[in-house]
C-alpha cells in the first residue's frame, strides 16, 4: 500500500522520474538564493523577476513554439535585461529598488502576455504560466541541474560577502568589499535560477519553490548555512509529495508542488522550533534555553 502510494508512480513511468529529479535539482538552487532574498528583505522583488522573464519566453515561444531552449534564453536576455534597468533606475533615480523592480515587473508581464496571444492558443498561454514538469525531457533536465551546480559554486566563493552585504552593507562598502559587484552577479544567479524554475513551473508558478521553502527554513533554523540546508530539504520534500498528489488525484503538478511547499511554510510557521507560533505562545521553564 505504502509503496504503491509514494514510490510506485516513479518507477512505472520515466516522466515522474525526470519530474521528480528536475524538482530535486531547482530545489538545491532555488533553496540558498530564496533564503538570500528573505535576508535581504527581497522577497518580492524575487516574485517581480519571475515574471520579467515572460516577454523574452514569450519571443521565444513566437520563435520555436514551446521550445524550452528557446524559451529559456529568452527568458534569461529578459531577466537580465530588468534586473539590470531596475537596477540603473535605483542608481540614477529616486526609486527605491522594489518600487523599480515593480513597475518592470507589470510592463513585463502585460507585454508577455500579449506576445503569446498574439500567436497561440489559451493552452499555450496556460504552459507558458503554469510550466509543464512533467513534460520536461532530458535536456532541459541537464540545463536545470547545470544551473543548480552553477549556482552552488558560485554561492561557495561568494558565500561571505553576501552574507555581510544582507545584514551590513555599509561595513561591506567601508572595508572595500564591493558590495554593487556582488549585488549584481547575485541578481544574476537569481535570474538563471528563476529560467531553470521557468522550464518547469511557469513564470507564475516560479518563484513559490525559490520563496516558500526559504520562509519555512526561517523557523526551522537559526544560522544562514543550516537555513539554506532546511530550504532544499522542505523544497525536495514539496516536489515529490506534490508530484504524488497531482498523480494520483489529477492535479495540475506545478500548482500541486507550490500548493504542498506552501503547507511545509504553514506548518513550519506554526510548529517551527525557531519562533513558530507555539514555540513563542507555549511558556517555557524558568531559566531555560
Amino acid at each position: 500500500m505504502i509503496y504503491a502510494l509514494l514510490i510506485e508512480p516513479f518507477v512505472d513511468f520515466a516522466f515522474m522520474r525526470r519530474a521528480l529529479v528536475a524538482c530535486f535539482a531547482l530545489s538545491l538552487g532555488c533553496g540558498p538564493m530564496g533564503v538570500m532574498l528573505m535576508l535581504r528583505r527581497m522577497s518580492l522583488v524575487g516574485d517581480a523577476m519571475s515574471h520579467a522573464v515572460l516577454p523574452g519566453a514569450a519571443v521565444g515561444f513566437l520563435v520555436a513554439g514551446l521550445s524550452l531552449w528557446a524559451m529559456g534564453l529568452g527568458g534569461l536576455v529578459a531577466g537580465l535585461a530588468v534586473a539590470l534597468l531596475a537596477g540603473l533606475v535605483t542608481r540614477t533615480t529616486a526609486l527605491k529598488e522594489d518600487a523599480s523592480f515593480a513597475g518592470f515587473y507589470l510592463i513585463s508581464l502585460a507585454l508577455g502576455v500579449i506576445l503569446v496571444s498574439t500567436r497561440g492558443s489559451n493552452v499555450d498561454l496556460l504552459h507558458v504560466l503554469f510550466g509543464t514538469i512533467l513534460a520536461v525531457d532530458p535536456w532541459s533536465l541537464i540545463t536545470v541541474a547545470a544551473i543548480a551546480t552553477l549556482t552552488l559554486g558560485i554561492l561557495a566563493l561568494i558565500y561571505r560577502p553576501l552574507v555581510v552585504e544582507a545584514f551590513d552593507p555599509s561595513y561591506l562598502r567601508a572595508v572595500g568589499g564591493g558590495g554593487g559587484r556582488w549585488h549584481i552577479l547575485f541578481l544574476v544567479l537569481v535570474v538563471l535560477n528563476l529560467v531553470a524554475a521557468f522550464q518547469a513551473l511557469g513564470t507564475l508558478m516560479a518563484v513559490g519553490l525559490m520563496m516558500l521553502p526559504a520562509l519555512a527554513a526561517r523557523f526551522l533554523a537559526r544560522a544562514v548555512w543550516s537555513m539554506a540546508a532546511a530550504a532544499m530539504a522542505v523544497g525536495a520534500l514539496s516536489g515529490w509529495l506534490g508530484l504524488l498528489v497531482s498523480y494520483h488525484y489529477d492535479l495540475p503538478s506545478g500548482p500541486a508542488i507550490i500548493l504542498v511547499a506552501g503547507i511545509c511554510y504553514v506548518s513550519a510557521m506554526v510548529f517551527g522550533p525557531v519562533d513558530g507560533v507555539l514555540r513563542r505562545l507555549l511558556p517555557r521553564r524558568h531559566l531555560a534555553a
